[in-house]
Parts: structure tokens; sequence; C-alpha cells
């Protein structure tokens, strides 16, 4: 991308699966030791999955949630709001 974009990349996101539970806690830890994570997209969050492990994965490593996907379509990716998440875990 530098080739292209000199000041690329602007943002590198870690796409984490919402049904791989506590594994997603280590797959966190190994794709932040291998390069500099700006957002996480948590994915596949219209399942059985809560995806509540997110919570603890952007405060270990301080990493913001900037996406949901909870679908298979381009519209089912969604801007991550806080507290409809949150509200979502108890309901």
């Amino acid at each position: 991308m530098q080739k292209i974009i000199p000041d690329a990349p602007h943002e590198v996101l870690l796409v984490l699966d919402g049904s791989t539970g506590q594994n997603a806690f280590e797959q966190a830890k190994q794709f932040t030791l291998a390069t500099e994570v700006t957002a996480l997209a948590l994915t596949k969050l219209d399942g059985t999955a809560k995806g509540g492990v997110v919570i603890g994965i952007s405060d270990q490593f301080k990493i913001p949630v900037k996406y949901i996907g909870i679908g298979e379509k381009m519209e089912h990716l969604q801007i991550f709001n806080r507290r409809e998440f949150v509200e979502s875990l108890f309901s």
C-alpha cells in the first residue's frame, strides 16, 4: 500500500469472530504483537454469540471497537454503538 499511498496504512483493523469466545483473546494477543492494531471489528453477532468477550479485549489491549457485523451483507456491517451493545448483552 505504501507504494501507492505513502502514509498508508491509515488504520489496521483486527476482525474477530464473535462466536470464538475466549479464543479471541489469544488472537488479539498474537495480532497486537505482530502489528499495531488501531481498531476492532466484531462479526457474527447475528447468531447465538453475544460477543461480550470484545469488551475485555478492547480494555486489555486498549483498542477501540469500530464495527460490528450482524449478518452476511454489506449493510449488516454497522458502526459500533457501545450503549446499544451493552444493552443487548443484558436483554
